[in-house]
């Protein structure tokens, strides 16, 4: 008796399908199996959820301030609980030009570091230094603020703010009288704070650009450096932009170590070595005084203000760093 041989694209189906009617069979059975998948479920819709909750409350709690100052809370400079009239114009102005200028100081530190470990670095060291840098990002903001305080303030009194008269006084950017807590001495510790963040990203970025790159410019003549400034840089530069405004995310929200530095005058003044004051600053030091609703409600719209920013900084900057990762101008799948 001979055997019919059978076909191979029946033989595949009938496999498939039994393949699926365990598969269904066990995903039925397995009642453990379904608890966890539930589980996993809710915790990711709740991060959602309570990032709605968050924008909710503080919308509804803002809501009698927004009602009655309206535009003019923005670009307004009156702060003033007794008399019931507010205006965060020296508190945006403070937070984004303590930041800004963090970011001055702080981007080419940390560019440095990051093409120093991924392109120069011998291969011992690399290692122990990405560590020492990262470990800037583990210090407490209030040990920032006391190093700041007594180390940092009299250090830019006595070294730096005098070299900055003779070079820059001509400037309004370098008057008046430099007391210590200043709108300077927050950016210099801003810039301490968001190195680690910004070399961290940037290093993982220039280690995924691919070595033909360096090859490539090394073969047509290019020196290390050039090499460097003209192929590897320029090939990254959307991660590195990405890591740039993740540490200005980083500053703007900022709250001990500003607060404890910056001076709190609600004032807009251009020149760096006069005091200023930031959101998170206000917030943190005024909240409990809050007595009235009116300046409650104030406080929460500068609260709220400061997360729209800080959330719209964000999203930028992962938005970059997706595009490094996914698209074709960096083909790497570190971050």
């Amino acid at each position: 008796m001979t055997s019919v041989p059978l076909d191979p694209a029946t033989s595949t189906e009938t496999a498939v399908r039994q393949s699926q009617q365990r598969w269904l069979a066990l995903r039925t059975t397995n009642v453990s199996d379904r608890v966890y998948h539930w589980i996993l479920t809710a915790a990711a819709l709740s991060v959602p959820l309570l990032l709605i909750a968050l924008v909710v409350q503080l919308f509804k709690a803002a809501l009698p301030a927004i009602q009655r100052f309206g535009f003019g809370f923005i670009t307004h400079s009156t702060w003033d609980p007794v008399g019931e009239v507010f205006g965060a114009a020296p508190l945006i102005f403070g937070t984004l030009a303590s930041s800004l200028l963090a970011l001055v100081l702080a981007v080419p530190l940390a560019l440095g570091v990051a093409i120093y470990v991924t392109e120069y670095a011998p291969r011992w060291i690399r290692q122990p230094l990405s560590s020492l840098v990262e470990l800037l990002a583990a210090i407490p903001s209030v040990v920032y603020g006391l190093w700041g305080i007594f180390v940092l303030i009299p250090f830019l009194r006595s070294w730096v703010v005098p070299p900055m008269r003779v070079v820059f006084g001509w400037t309004p950017f370098v008057q008046g009288a430099f007391y210590g807590s200043s709108l300077l001495a927050a950016a210099v510790i801003l810039a301490i704070m968001i190195v680690p963040y910004i070399a961290s990203v940037s290093r993982e970025v220039l280690a995924a650009v691919p070595a033909s790159q360096r090859e490539a410019a090394l073969g047509l003549g290019a020196t290390r450096w050039e090499a460097v400034w003209t192929a590897v840089v320029p090939y990254g530069r959307l991660g590195l932009f990405g890591g740039i405004i993740l540490g200005l995310g980083r500053a703007l929200g900022e709250t001990m170590a500003v607060t404890m530095v910056i001076g709190n005058r609600h004032d807009i003044g251009v020149s760096v070595l006069a005091p200023a004051y930031t959101i998170a600053a206000a917030l943190a030091n005024e909240f409990s005084e809050a007595t009235t609703q009116i300046y409650l409600s104030a406080l929460f719209e500068i609260g709220l203000l400061l997360f729209v920013i800080t959330v719209l900084v964000n999203a930028f900057a992962r938005l970059l760093i997706w595009r490094v990762a996914r698209g074709t101008a960096v083909g790497s799948r570190a971050l």
